[in-house]
């Protein structure tokens, strides 16, 4: 199971930092994705770590301001977002897949003034 957590609003320019707790799998051997679903949009892959943190992705609409970590210990995933806009606004999902199919329960994050 994946369980995103940390959403709300959150001003243009402001910072917010998502979590997701894993179980049920082994979660320091799989390689771990967040993504995005905006109102009306499709699904968003926003980056990409490897099983063991070193290597990171970012399309070009996040890389600079977003930054994923994870915690194999506490089977916990990350999302620092920082200089956030509008455009950001959407249901953040964690996943286990590149496709993002296997993705858990989301949490919305408003970026709005």
């Amino acid at each position: 199971q994946l369980q995103a957590s940390g959403g709300g609003l959150v001003q243009p320019g402001g910072s917010l930092t998502l979590s997701c707790a894993a179980s049920g799998f082994t979660f320091s051997s799989y390689m771990m994705y967040w993504f995005r679903q905006a109102p009306g949009k499709g699904l968003e892959r926003v980056s990409g770590i490897s099983p063991g943190g070193v290597r990171t992705y970012y399309p070009d609409s996040v890389k600079g301001r977003f930054t994923i970590s994870r915690d194999n210990a506490k089977n916990t995933l990350y999302l620092q977002m920082n200089s956030l806009k509008s455009e950001d606004t959407a249901v953040y999902y964690c996943a286990k897949d590149p496709q993002g199919s296997r993705r858990g329960q989301g949490t919305l994050v408003t970026v709005s003034s």
